[in-house]
This record gives C-alpha cells, sequence and structure tokens, in this order.
C-alpha cells in the first residue's frame, strides 16, 4: 500500500479485539464493538506552527495506539480497511 499522509495525520490499521471474555466465553461477532486500538503504518511530516516551523509528531510508524471510538476517517485501499485520523485522535501510546 503506498500512501502518505500530510500534515498531521497519521494511518492507522486496527487491531482486533479479543473474541473471548476473562471468563473464557466466545463473544459473537455481532456483540463485539469496533476496536478502538491500533498500530500506525504511516505518519505524516508534522503539525504546522502558526510562525511556519513544523512540529513533528510524537508517534512513530510501527506504535500501537489507543483512540476514540469516533476517531478518524475510515478509508479502504486495496481492500484492507485503515483509518486516517489526526494526531490529536490518539489517546496514548501503548508501551510493551
Amino acid at each position: 500500500m503506498n500512501i502518505r499522509p500530510l500534515n498531521d495525520r497519521v494511518i492507522v490499521k486496527r487491531l482486533e479485539e479479543e473474541r473471548t471474555s476473562p471468563g473464557g466465553i466466545v463473544i459473537p461477532d455481532s456483540a463485539t464493538e469496533k476496536p478502538s486500538r491500533g498500530e500506525i503504518l504511516a505518519i505524516g511530516p508534522g503539525k504546522t506552527l502558526d510562525n511556519g516551523q513544523v512540529r513533528a509528531l510524537a508517534v512513530k510508524a510501527g506504535d500501537k495506539v489507543l483512540f476514540g471510538k469516533y476517531a478518524g476517517t475510515e478509508v479502504k485501499i486495496d481492500g484492507q480497511e485503515i483509518l486516517v485520523m489526526r494526531e490529536e485522535d490518539i489517546i496514548a501510546v501503548l508501551e510493551d
């Protein structure tokens, strides 16, 4: 996939949520919500500030992140669903 986000936007691929509960119950697809975790595939150059300087993003490609339920715009490219969102829509970076 060849896609290059602009400004402070990032490309995120949703990570699959667990299909079983902590008690071992299998959750059907119809009862699961869209995951709010993802992996960053690409980042833009950064946010342009009022003085014309570009501030680099705090995230990088490969980071696993949490984002809001309605964050970003869903796009389908090469048969793969991805999200295009601003850096400010990212809530946290997941550390290993």
